[in-house]
This record gives C-alpha cells, sequence and structure tokens, in this order.
C-alpha cells in the first residue's frame, strides 16, 4: 500500500521549522463583562489578579472597545493569560438570549422553568 502523499509533501508535514513557537499559555479566562464598564473590582480584578495580569490595562482596553455598544449589552470576553504576565483578550458576541429580551421588550426571564 503505498501513501498518496509525495515526498515533498510528507517532508513539509514533518519539518519542525513550518510550526511557530508559542508563549506558553498559563491560564483561559472567561468573563462576562457590561460594556463600557470593566472596573478593578470583582469580577475581573481577582480574576485577572490572581494571574499576576495588568488589570487596568485591560479595562482601559476594554472600556475604549465598548465605548459605542449599548451600556447594558454582556460581553463575553476570553482572556490568554501567558507565563511572562502578557495577556490577549478578544470578545465575542452577546449571547442570544441578550437579544430576545430586547426584541421582546422583558427585562428578564421567567421565574420558574417550565
Amino acid at each position: 500500500h503505498r501513501s498518496s502523499a509525495t515526498r515533498t509533501q510528507k517532508r513539509l508535514l514533518f519539518d519542525s521549522s513550518h510550526f511557530a513557537m508559542s508563549r506558553p499559555v498559563l491560564a483561559k479566562i472567561k468573563l462576562m463583562i457590561s460594556a463600557g464598564a470593566a472596573k478593578p473590582a470583582p469580577p475581573v480584578g481577582p480574576a485577572l489578579g490572581q494571574h499576576g495580569l495588568n488589570i487596568m490595562e485591560f479595562c482601559k482596553a476594554f472600556n475604549a472597545k465598548t465605548a459605542d455598544f449599548n451600556s447594558d449589552a454582556p460581553i463575553p470576553v476570553v482572556i490568554t493569560a501567558y507565563k511572562d504576565k502578557s495577556f490577549e483578550w478578544e470578545m465575542r458576541t452577546p449571547p442570544v438570549t441578550y437579544f430576545v429580551r430586547k426584541a421582546a421588550g422583558v427585562a428578564g426571564g421567567g421565574q420558574r422553568p417550565g
């Protein structure tokens, strides 16, 4: 049985120079923060502080990026903390339930399931 990959393809698959070296990840932190309302208080401060990250740097960047959003919009954020105490963060779209409640004009969900 012969492999369908050519020698060049196999060499490219196993050549270690094609794999980028990444920084060692310390933690992935998932938070839900209201747009424009990141503060060093809980939940942001303790979540970032326990990994030694710069809390104010994140708060300023998040608030600047979400300044034009509705202030009641909950924004899911994933923060990747690296061992060198640096971090990257990305915003996700708000949960569908936020948009459904907003369209229906309902302040909150039902108090009882069913």
